[in-house]
């Protein structure tokens, strides 16, 4: 006779702690803010804190969860960027609620990130290993260099564009210079703040944790432990590795739009490769599949060089450094990996005792 088969429950109670430090978290902070009690540095952090954090956690969907290393991140954060605040330039005075015309703005940078996504993952998923994050990050940082080439301006006849000078868009006189080559973009509205950007990482949280407990997400992570096996069942390798490599850059260019809308003055230049490589640390040094570890890796590694700036100086990257040693033995080596799967056995298995007595 055939045994029935049984299929594992999605691990909920994972996410929900998760979600539960993330509200607890803002709670303090925003307490603290109103109180006055942090300083400068730390209120004009807040923001790029929850942007490193989702740029994290979108792409531990790709590294960690589909298993593909991609080094694309400031690419479709720079698309983001620029298409946000370009919406935002445009439709300021059309759309002059906040609330509808930021969010929208969002929503526009996410889904022509997601679509340079589409486009440049149908032909760079069919790479592996190595060879996928040298085309990915050859792609990011051609982005980098076309929107710092850019000229474009509006007038009553219309949009110019040039790849050469600002002078070769001969645009009217009353006209409108929307991005000047290698000086950016200027005037976008600041509309960000730290409730809106961290309402934008727990929602970015959530279908993270949603997308790994789907149908969706056990078809990734079947292509990640095994590709041929997963082929022979019938699963769709180049769908589900797109539909990954999509919401990876959709979210990306929502964190890119959240950025862009913290600063006045956007340029091309900030999205390099060390951007790239800076989110994939957070991925690795928090725990290659966590979501929980990547925002929290994201956060405290942003945080200690700045609070080190003013005490240590010139010493605080070596710490900063050994610091990062530190997280990578602790969260990859077995040892450290073990402990802290006894731990957990430990304290549930306690939980679950008082709860029993309790009742």
């Amino acid at each position: 006779m055939l045994k029935k088969l049984k299929f594992k429950k999605p691990d909920t109670k994972n996410s929900f702690v998760t979600y539960g430090l993330l509200l607890v978290t803002f709670a303090i902070v925003k307490i603290l803010f109103e109180a006055g009690k942090l300083s400068y540095m730390i209120k004009d952090l807040l923001v790029p804190l929850c942007v490193y954090a989702i740029l994290a956690v979108s792409l531990n969907l790709t590294v960690g969860i589909l298993g593909e290393l991609s080094l694309g991140q400031a690419g479709f954060m720079c698309v983001g960027a620029y298409s946000g605040a370009l919406f935002s330039n445009l439709l300021e005075e059309a759309i002059p609620q906040v609330l509808i015309r930021f969010p929208l703005a969002m929503i526009v940078g996410g889904i022509c990130a997601a679509i340079f996504g589409i486009l440049i993952g149908i032909p760079v998923l069919r790479l592996r290993g190595d060879y996928l994050a040298i085309v990915t990050l050859a792609f990011g940082e051609i982005i980098k260099n076309i929107f710092a080439s850019v000229y474009l301006g509006l007038d009553a006849n219309g949009f110019h564009v040039s790849m050469k000078t600002a002078s070769d868009l001969n645009m009217d006189l009353d006209g409108e210079m929307l991005i000047n080559g290698a000086l950016g973009l200027n005037g976008t509205p600041r509309d960000s703040n730290f409730t809106i950007a961290f309402i934008v990482l727990f929602i970015t949280t959530i279908v993270a944790y949603n997308f790994v407990n789907s149908r969706t997400g056990r078809a990734v992570m079947s292509i990640r432990d095994n590709r041929i096996a997963s082929e022979s069942v019938g699963i769709n390798v180049t769908k589900y590795k797109l539909i990954t490599f999509a919401l990876t850059a959709f979210f990306a260019g929502v964190a890119g739009s959240l950025y862009s809308h913290n600063f006045s003055t956007l340029q091309a230049s900030k999205f390099d490769y060390n951007l790239s490589i800076l989110v994939l640390v957070f991925v690795v040094l928090g725990g290659i599949g966590s979501i929980r570890g990547s925002i929290v890796a994201s956060i405290l590694l942003t945080l200690i060089p700045e609070l080190l700036r003013g005490s240590i100086g010139k010493y605080r990257m070596l710490i900063y450094a050994v610091i990062l040693i530190v997280m990578m033995i602790v969260n990859n080596g077995d040892y450290f990996i073990n402990l802290k799967e006894k731990i957990s056995v430990k304290f549930s298995s306690k939980f679950k005792k008082t709860k029993k007595e309790v009742v």
